[in-house]
């Protein structure tokens, strides 16, 4: 039987408890979202996306370490794959769905008068940078 450094196998499981005690303390400020203000969803869905930031970091590196891919299973790979693909198609038909309800939102308002032409200085869209024409999709 070939040996195995146990520090790296430590090291595996304080990242699964860690992970397991995020997930849990999301589940928990998830409860209460609904009854949330809109600053408290905008910290809180921040805080989830550095986390999914950092975990999607960490599994990319994990899928570049030579002691991980050579010895995970095409099984593993396959589950690895097939949730990935789940969570990228949901992230991108999310972004769509969010910006373009977002574009139609914003170009009611500006026709109704009512957008705060405020909002693009603080972006450079209203000043002139490097002599091109402000845009909204300049933040993009």
């Amino acid at each position: 039987m070939s040996r195995i450094d146990t520090s790296f196998l430590q090291n595996l499981e304080e990242w699964v408890k860690m992970q397991k005690s995020v997930l849990e303390t999301f589940r928990e400020v998830g409860k209460n979202m609904d009854g949330s203000d809109r600053l408290e969803l905008v910290l809180a869905t921040r805080a989830a996306f550095q986390h999914m930031s950092r975990t999607i970091k960490a599994f990319d590196q994990w899928l570049q370490d030579p002691v991980i891919i050579s010895h995970l299973t095409r099984e593993m790979l396959l589950e690895v794959w097939n949730t990935v693909f789940k969570l990228f198609e949901d992230l991108v038909q999310l972004d769509i769905k969010h910006t373009s309800e977002v574009r139609e939102y914003l170009e009611k308002l500006a026709k109704e008068g009512k957008f705060n032409p405020l909002t693009l200085w603080s972006k450079g869209m209203l000043r002139e940078e490097s002599g091109r024409r402000p845009s909204i999709l300049q933040s993009i």
